[in-house]
C-alpha cells in the first residue's frame, strides 16, 4: 500500500510541477526581442504627439521645386493639404535614389514617400501605397520630323513617327535607371518578340525629354503627365503614343503601418471630390503653360510709343537708373502690357509680382499701372543690391533679371557651379546662363555646393535671352530720351 502511495505521491508532484512550469512561462515577461523588434509602433500617434510628419520626395517640375523665391510643386502643395488637416507641420526632405528613398522609410527614417509614385505589384510587396492621387500612363517621347509645321494634316506628320510599339524593333530607347519603365520596355520586347536597344541612363526624366528635344537621342519613356507638361515647354516633341494602360500613381507608407495609411486614404477620398483637389491638378498638369507665341515675339505700338504706360514706365526706370525700353521689355514679357493678367503661378500684374512680393509692396488687384510698375522696379533694385560687386556694367542687369524670374538663391547656385567647374561666376553669357540652363538636371542640382536644388532654369536663361533681344529690338525703333543717361556700372 506504501508502495502505491509513492507511486501516487511522485505523479502528483510531477504534474504539479508542470503545471507550474507551464503557467510560469506563459505569464513571464516576453522575451528582450520581441518587445523591441517585433512590437508594432504606431507612427500616426508619433506623428500626432510631435505634430509633424516626416515626408520624402525629389525635385522635379511635378514633385517640389522653387519659382521666383516660393516654394511649389503638385507633391508639395497635395502634402501641404494634407499636413494642415491632419493638424501637423511637415518636414519635408529631399532624396534624389528611389531605392534609398524605399530603405529610409522601410529604417524608420521618414514617415511617408510623396514622391508620385507609379504602383506595381512588385512595388506592393514592400511598400504599402495609398489610394491613387491619379492615374496616368506611360507614352513615347519622341520628335517631330521638320517641317512639322509647314505639314498640313496630321497623317502627314504621323508618317514620320512611331504610332504602334511594333514599330520599337530595333530602336534606341533611353529610361531613368532605376524606374518602372525599364521593366515595362523589356515585357514589350517579349511581346513583340522582337529586339528593342533599352539604356539605362543616370539622368532623370526630365532630362532625357530634353534630350530627345535637343536632338541628342531620339526616344524616351514618361508618365502622360509629365510629358504632356514637357510637350508645352519644347513644342517639336510628340507624346501621343501610347505604351501601356493607365497606372495609379500614389503616396507609400511602411506595409506595417494601416493607421497612417488609413488616415491618408480617408483624407484622399474626401479630397479628391473637392474643386480644390482640381484646381491643383490643372495647376500642374494642365494649365503649366509657358509665353505664348505672341509675348514671345516682338510687338509695338505705331507712333514710336510701346505702351498705354510709357509714361510710367519712364519715370519708374529713372528710380531704377536703367533704359526706360529695357523696363518696358520686361513688362512686355511678364505680362503683354495686360494690367490684370495673373499667371499660373499665382503671379500678378504688368511686373508679374508673385503673392509674397505683392505683399511686400502693398499691391493688390485694385492697385494702378503705376503703383504695379514702382514695386516691381522696388523689387529689381532690391535684387541688384544683393548682388556682388564684382559683377558690373550690361552683366549685373542680366543677373539682375536673371534673379527677378529664377529667384536670387538659384542663381547664386549657379554663379557657385561656374566657380567650380572653372567658369567666371560674374559673366552671364556662356558661363553662369549655362548652369542656369542646366539646374534641372539632377547632376547640377544635387551638387553639393547647390543649396537650393531643382530650378526650371530653361525659364530663366530664355527670360533673359528675349528681354535682352526685345530690349534691343526697342532700342533700334524707339529714340532714347535725349536727356536721360543710362546706367551699366554700378
Amino acid at each position: 500500500m506504501k508502495r502505491n502511495q509513492l507511486k501516487i505521491f511522485s505523479l502528483f508532484v510531477f504534474i504539479f510541477f508542470f503545471v507550474w512550469m507551464f503557467f510560469s512561462g506563459c505569464l513571464s515577461p516576453l522575451p528582450k526581442h520581441t518587445n523591441q523588434k517585433n512590437q508594432k509602433v504606431n507612427l500616426l500617434d508619433t506623428i500626432l504627439k510631435q505634430k509633424k510628419i516626416i515626408a520624402l520626395t525629389d525635385y522635379g517640375a511635378s514633385n517640389f521645386f522653387i519659382y521666383k523665391g516660393q516654394t511649389m510643386g503638385y507633391q508639395y502643395n497635395l502634402l501641404q493639404h494634407f499636413a494642415k488637416w491632419l493638424g501637423v507641420s511637415v518636414d519635408l526632405r529631399i532624396q534624389e535614389n528611389l531605392d534609398t528613398a524605399i530603405s529610409l522609410l522601410q529604417q524608420g527614417k521618414v514617415d511617408l514617400l510623396a514622391m508620385g509614385l507609379t504602383v506595381t505589384s512588385q512595388r506592393m510587396k514592400n511598400l504599402a501605397f495609398t489610394h491613387p492621387l491619379f492615374y496616368t500612363r506611360q507614352v513615347l517621347v519622341q520628335r517631330k520630323p521638320k517641317g512639322y509645321k509647314k505639314m498640313k494634316t496630321a497623317d502627314e506628320i504621323n508618317k514620320y513617327l512611331i504610332r504602334n510599339p511594333m514599330e520599337l524593333a530595333g530602336k534606341t530607347v533611353y529610361v531613368q535607371k532605376g524606374t518602372i519603365f525599364y521593366s515595362h520596355l523589356l515585357d514589350m520586347q517579349n511581346q513583340i518578340a522582337d529586339t528593342i536597344h533599352i539604356i539605362q541612363d543616370t539622368l532623370d526624366t526630365e532630362s532625357l525629354i530634353k534630350a530627345v528635344a535637343n536632338g541628342k537621342i531620339n526616344y524616351t519613356v514618361a508618365d502622360e503627365i509629365v510629358a504632356r507638361v514637357a510637350a508645352k515647354i519644347y513644342p517639336n516633341l510628340d507624346v501621343n503614343t501610347p505604351l501601356s494602360f493607365d497606372q495609379k500613381i500614389a503616396w507609400a507608407v511602411r506595409k506595417d503601418q494601416k493607421p497612417l495609411l488609413d488616415t491618408i486614404n480617408r483624407w484622399l477620398s474626401k479630397f479628391n471630390r473637392t474643386l480644390q483637389s482640381r484646381l491643383l491638378y490643372n495647376k500642374y498638369f494642365k494649365n503649366m503653360a509657358t509665353k505664348s507665341i505672341s509675348i514671345a515675339k516682338y510687338w509695338s505700338f505705331k507712333g514710336g510709343h510701346l505702351s498705354p504706360y510709357d509714361s510710367e514706365i519712364k519715370l519708374a526706370a529713372q528710380k531704377l537708373g536703367w533704359d526706360w525700353r529695357l523696363l518696358a521689355a520686361i513688362i512686355y514679357q511678364e505680362s503683354g502690357f495686360k494690367k490684370n493678367q495673373r499667371s499660373w503661378v499665382g503671379a500678378y500684374g504688368l511686373m508679374q509680382l508673385m503673392p509674397e512680393a505683392m505683399k511686400n509692396y502693398n499691391i493688390t488687384v485694385n492697385s494702378s499701372p503705376k503703383e504695379q510698375i514702382l514695386a516691381g522696379v522696388k523689387l529689381l533694385k532690391s535684387i541688384e543690391k544683393k548682388l556682388p560687386d564684382s559683377i558690373t556694367g550690361i552683366n549685373r542687369i542680366k543677373f539682375t533679371l536673371a534673379a527677378y524670374n529664377g529667384g536670387i538663391s538659384h542663381i547664386m547656385d549657379a554663379r557657385a557651379l561656374a566657380k567650380k567647374y572653372g567658369k567666371n561666376p560674374d559673366i552671364w553669357n556662356n558661363n553662369v546662363d549655362y548652369y542656369v540652363l542646366h539646374l534641372s538636371e539632377k547632376h547640377f542640382y544635387h551638387d553639393p555646393v547647390v543649396k537650393n536644388g531643382y530650378m526650371r532654369g530653361w525659364e530663366t536663361y530664355k527670360f533673359v535671352k528675349d528681354i535682352m533681344k526685345r530690349y534691343n529690338n526697342y532700342k533700334k525703333l524707339i529714340k532714347p530720351d535725349k536727356n536721360k543717361k543710362v546706367r551699366h556700372k554700378k
